[in-house]
Parts: C-alpha cells; sequence; structure tokens
C-alpha cells in the first residue's frame, strides 16, 4: 500500500522519477546532517493569514505603498523564499481543511465558510497533519482562527493538538454586537456594518444561537474552557486582545520547547487580517486609517519578527521551517476596510485573485535567501511536505486522495524543484477551474456542443484580462482528459 494521490500527480511521476529519486537523496542528506547537529526532527511552525491579497505586503509592492507597512514580513521573506505562484482555496473554512487534511475540501464534505451554529465541522475521520506529526513524535499546538466546527468533537484538542487556543468564528461576528450597540441607547448618523443584528441576547432568543463563548482554551483528550476576558467574548477589541496573547503564548512555547528532545509543530492561524485593528500600531507610519485592517497587518507583522527573533535567540532557527501564507484573497465588501489584490476577482472568487496569494518560507542555512520561484505550489502541499520532513509519510492515510504533494525539494533545493505541475480550484463542491503549467482553463457550460472553457495563460496575464477559447483549441483535448482523470479518482477514493 502507498499514499494515494491524484490523477496528475500520478502522470507527473511516471515522467519524473528519476530525477525526483536523485532530489529525494539530496534532500535526505541534509535532513539526516540536520538531525545529526540537532539530535531531533526538523520543528515547523505554519502561520495562516487572512485575506490577504497577492499584492498586498511590501515585498509584492504593496507594504507602505498600499497604506498596509509590513517590514517583518518583508524581511523574513527576502531573508528566505518568496513563492509568487502560491496558491489556496478560495475562502477561509476551505483553505483550513486543506492545510490540516492536505486534501481539497471537496474531498471532506467541509466546501462553505461556517457561521456560528451550523453543525458541519472538520470530520474526526481526517487525519490531520498535527496526527500526523503526533504520531511521529511531535509536540504539537495551534493558536488563532479555527473555522473548522463548532462542536467540541471537531475542535482542534480532538484533532491531534496538545494544547489549543482558539477562536471558533471567523472575523465578522466580533462585529455583530457593536453594530446593535451603536444603534441600542441613541440615534446615531453611523451606519453599523450589521445593523440589522438583533444583539446577542436578542439572537439566542430568537434563532436558539448563542454566541457568548467565542474562543477557546483546551489540551488534548481534555473539556475545553472558554477564554475569559475580552480575547474571549465577540467584541470590537477581542482580536486585539486575542492576537496579543497569542504572541506570548507562542514565545513562551518556544522557550519553553527550545531544548525538549522532541520537536515541536505550531499551526498560528492568525486573525490578521478580519474587520478589526490593533489600537497599539494604528499610528505607525504609513497606516492607512480608513483601512482598520492595516494596523492589525502592522501589528501581525511585528509579532512575526518577535517570533523568528526568539527562534534566532535559541539557536534553534536553523532548525526551524517557519512557512506563512495567506488562506484566499481579499474580502471586498467592507472596502476600504479591506485587504486588495491587483489581480481579478477576490475572496469567494477562483480567479487569481481569490486563490494566487503571498507566501514564504524561512529556514536559516536550509533555504537559502533571497530567492523568488515561481515554481506552482498549494497550500496542501505543506501537509505532504511536513509528514515528509518529519519522515513521517507512513502516517498518511492511504485509502483516500491526499491532493497536496511534497514540496521538500523546492525548499531545499530551490527553483525549478517543485513536484506540482497542475491544480484544482474549487468553488464550494463546484471545479470551477484547472491550471497546467502556465495554462489556466475556467470551467464554464458548454454552449451548442462548443467546449465549455475560457483559457487564459496566468504567466503572461497574470491579470486574466484576455481569456480566449479559439487559440487554445489544442489544449480542449488534453484539458478534458485531465478533468476526466481527475473525476475518475474521486469515484475510485469518494
Amino acid at each position: 500500500a502507498a499514499v494515494q494521490f491524484d490523477a496528475c500527480f500520478e502522470s507527473e511521476f511516471a515522467k519524473q522519477n528519476r530525477t525526483w529519486a536523485d532530489e529525494d537523496k539530496e534532500v535526505g542528506k541534509k535532513l539526516e546532517a540536520l538531525e545529526r547537529r540537532f539530535k531531533k526532527k526538523p520543528n515547523m511552525i505554519f502561520i495562516l493569514a487572512d485575506d490577504i491579497g497577492s499584492g498586498e505586503l511590501g515585498w509584492q509592492g504593496g507594504g507602505k505603498h498600499r497604506g498596509t507597512p509590513t517590514p517583518g514580513l518583508d524581511d523574513m521573506a527576502f531573508k528566505g523564499m518568496r513563492f509568487w505562484s502560491a496558491y489556496a482555496e478560495p475562502s477561509c473554512t476551505p483553505s483550513r481543511t486543506a492545510i490540516m487534511t492536505g486534501r481539497h475540501p471537496v474531498r471532506t464534505g467541509l466546501t462553505t465558510v461556517l457561521w456560528p451554529g451550523q453543525e458541519e465541522g472538520l470530520s474526526p475521520d481526517e487525519v490531520t497533519v498535527a496526527e500526523v506529526l503526533s504520531g511521529a513524535g511531535y509536540h504539537t499546538a495551534m493558536w488563532g482562527k479555527w473555522h473548522l466546527g463548532d462542536a467540541p468533537k471537531f475542535g482542534p484538542e480532538n484533532q491531534g493538538f496538545d494544547y489549543a487556543y482558539y477562536g471558533l468564528y471567523n472575523g465578522a461576528p466580533d462585529n455583530w454586537p457593536e453594530s446593535y450597540d451603536m444603534l441600542a441607547n441613541a440615534p446615531n448618523s453611523m451606519k453599523p456594518m450589521f445593523y440589522d443584528f438583533p444583539g446577542v441576547e436578542g439572537y439566542l432568543e430568537e434563532t436558539g444561537i448563542d454566541l457568548s463563548e467565542a474562543a477557546y482554551v483546551a489540551r488534548k483528550g481534555q473539556p475545553r474552557q472558554p477564554i475569559p476576558g475580552l480575547a474571549g467574548k465577540l467584541g470590537p477589541r477581542r482580536q486585539e486582545a486575542f492576537e496579543k496573547e497569542s504572541i506570548e503564548q507562542i514565545v513562551q512555547y518556544v522557550e519553553e520547547k527550545a531544548k525538549d528532545p522532541k520537536p515541536f509543530f505550531i499551526y498560528w492561524a492568525t486573525f490578521c487580517q478580519q474587520l478589526q485593528g490593533f489600537s497599539e500600531h494604528y499610528q505607525d507610519p504609513h497606516v492607512d486609517k480608513m483601512n482598520t485592517q492595516a494596523s492589525m497587518l502592522a501589528a501581525h507583522s511585528a509579532h512575526v519578527t518577535r517570533l523568528l527573533g526568539t527562534l534566532e535567540a535559541e539557536g534553534i532557527a536553523e532548525n526551524t521551517l517557519v512557512v506563512w501564507w495567506s488562506d484566499n484573497g481579499p474580502m471586498y465588501a467592507f472596502f476600504p476596510n479591506s485587504g486588495y489584490t491587483g489581480l481579478r476577482g477576490g475572496k469567494g472568487t477562483v480567479f487569481e485573485g481569490g486563490v494566487r496569494v503571498p507566501a514564504m518560507a524561512w529556514w536559516p542555512g536550509i533555504i537559502a535567501p533571497n530567492q523568488d520561484p515561481v515554481d506552482i505550489i498549494h497550500v496542501t502541499d505543506l501537509y505532504t511536505t511536513a509528514a515528509r520532513l518529519a519522515n513521517a509519510t507512513k502516517n498518511i492515510p492511504e485509502d483516500r486522495i491526499t491532493d497536496g504533494v511534497d514540496q521538500s525539494a523546492l525548499f531545499m533545493l530551490g527553483e525549478g524543484h517543485t513536484r506540482r505541475s497542475c491544480m484544482f480550484h474549487y468553488s464550494g463542491a463546484t471545479l470551477g477551474a484547472y491550471r497546467r503549467k502556465d495554462i489556466k482553463v475556467h470551467v464554464k457550460t458548454s454552449e451548442g456542443g462548443l467546449p465549455g472553457m475560457d483559457i487564459y495563460n496566468v504567466k503572461r496575464d497574470p491579470g486574466e484580462k484576455f481569456g480566449e477559447k479559439y487559440p487554445y483549441l489544442h489544449m480542449v483535448t488534453p484539458s478534458l482528459n485531465a478533468l476526466q482523470a481527475h473525476k475518475r479518482h474521486m469515484q475510485r477514493f469518494p
């Protein structure tokens, strides 16, 4: 038995198996040398940010020029690897499903953004990256926006994490109570974000949905406890308080585990940026005061700098992979309080603006600095790469498709070593687009027997402004074949 990959990867493996075998040997030698030096497998930290579009960070041309200064994140990017063709799912719950399971959400049944009170969640039958690494002897911990189901059975403490400090929801509900308060006692000419929200008590009475507890702290196998104070209660300052406490705990955790004989895995699903701001960074130079989220992004940038500095101070930076990723493109519903991208589309779409995201990796001594590969990489790849680095691929389930591919060669050997040549973009449960190398096909309804496709060269046209079909008629059959093979694998492993 072996890990089951999608048809596209199987086809590429058949062509590249000898080359990849040589690369794997080289990667293996580097990992063996690292383990001899540090006496344990590498630590890993995955940071998943929220709604930050391609072009938003300074290293992509945004930063202070867009009113969203990110000096710490830019420094991390230039000291490591800046991914220009990094992808996620088009919205937040799906991307969290993808990073946790290494699978497209359509395979898990969790395909839409979850809202308070919904009964759905990440199935306990899924094997998370935390469970894969726990089985390899790792300490596992998470902080941030879980957003994979309200019920305790769906919580991180029951999905492989030893410790979790987490919020249940996305950022919108934090603004619901304030919207009610703005109109509760006096006339107000300002328009609240959610002006018809009836208040927490009224919402409970009307719907039966209890919003009195928004965040929890838990340890594996133990009942979770509500987080006390501002960080645990929906409101306009909750996210700021939550992020402050998170970075304090994360730094303490790293300091405690630095000399531990076991490696650690941290999943930090920051609330940056989810409509709310950060008062301490509101007056930072270049911060756009009309975009509340800009101050939160500035704070997060400083927090990441502090984290990386802690790794260096503890002497474990060279044995710690840190990956930073955005979960999808910007949400424009409350613009100018939003992220931004120059690409077409945004959160919730399969255009590049919805799924192409800023991402970078930092690993001093292993990942050479100042790299900017154009290799395609997807958020699901982090799952399989983590398993490879931990020598834990045996813990990946073999009775289902794993969409993520091992990208350790790309991280450790550099540009040109991706294992990914194609990618499928789902909008909920519907296949919306397919990319192979530089060609991206938007799948549409066939009209009059003609192929239902808009086709772009996204290297030449990353903004997807010039979609055409007829110059790409030679791509119709290969694309249909790839889509059919993908669907056949879904039938084999529903």
